[in-house]
């Protein structure tokens, strides 16, 4: 997960880039047609190798359960990845980076509606990441970038969908379901993209490579991991994990594009750094202390 959160913070800079050649629809509907296709070469590949162990004919790769569980996954990544696209045009990669990571905080206040255990350090860690936000987003004058917004909607959006991966993988192949998803996003917003943006060969051509990367290592690779990996993993500490691509993209876009933040936006960064990682590490502390407080016994072999 932490791999899969590095790949998409450097994927900002592709983002930007391809902005000064298509339009945001275009780009993340060509985008992920080219994960799904990377994916389902993996899953083909795969596919083939066991049918040869196996000598007899496999189950089909798709059933009406799991098409269904895609195009929900697909539709609201979909929105959300629009929503980050369009707002990165007018914020900066470090600001997109951190809001967008706000499902960290979404996800458990979603959990509590759904009655899931949440342990202090989630609280904790939201408290510091809000004032954190706040810091990054909302300077002296109080005002924000017009960006910020879409980059929240985003977050809003995503939370959603980090739920329903972490209730739909364990129930589906995650590969495949990975291809679903992508599938939908990416015709919906190519379709979207066809019919208001303008489409050139020359533009195709010049966002060629920042599509390549986001295509095939943001979506193909990043995407398909967050599946996988989400099959074991909490959904809480998944989004806190996922939600490190705020630090790798502040670094990417500073690197690419020699972007730097005011002291204060650098609080404000270190202080939802901090409340990021509080919700990881202190529920654990915490578990540990009461083991140690009150050990269990040990059930004979």
């Amino acid at each position: 997960m932490l791999a899969a959160a590095m790949i998409w913070g450097s994927a900002f800079v592709a983002q930007r880039l391809s902005l000064d050649a298509i339009g945001p629809f275009l780009f993340t509907g060509l985008r992920f047609l080219l994960g799904a296709g990377v994916v389902s070469v993996l899953v083909f590949a795969r596919r083939r190798s066991a049918r040869r162990v196996a000598g007899v004919p496999l189950p089909p790769l798709f059933n009406t359960a799991l098409v269904l569980s895609g195009g929900l996954l697909g539709l609201l990544l979909a929105v959300a990845i629009s929503l980050q696209q369009i707002g990165l045009g007018q914020t900066k990669i470090a600001n997109a980076g951190f809001i967008s990571s706000l499902y960290v905080i979404i996800v458990p206040l979603i959990g509590v509606l759904l009655r899931h255990r949440t342990g202090p350090g989630t609280w904790i860690g939201a408290a510091l990441a809000v004032i954190g936000l706040y810091l990054l987003s909302i300077n002296e004058h109080f005002t924000v970038m017009s960006g910020d917004w879409y980059q929240l909607a985003c977050a809003l959006v995503i939370s959603v969908q980090v739920m329903l991966v972490g209730h739909y993988a364990p129930r589906h192949d995650p590969l495949v379901l990975s291809i679903a998803q992508f599938v939908t996003c990416g015709v919906t917003c190519l379709a979207i993209g066809l019919a208001c943006e303008p489409v050139q060969l020359a533009s195709l051509v010049r966002a060629a490579p920042t599509i390549l990367y986001g295509g095939a290592l943001s979506v193909g690779v990043g995407y398909t991991i967050q599946v996988v990996a989400q099959r074991d993993a909490a959904p809480a500490h998944a989004a806190v994990i996922f939600s490190m691509e705020g630090v790798f993209a502040a670094i990417a876009g500073w690197a690419a594009f020699g972007e730097t933040l005011t002291p204060r936006a650098l609080v404000g960064c270190a202080l939802m750094l901090a409340g990021l990682l509080a919700c990881q590490l202190l529920p654990a502390g915490v578990l540990r202390t009461e083991r140690q407080a009150n050990p269990q016994p040990v059930e004979p072999a």
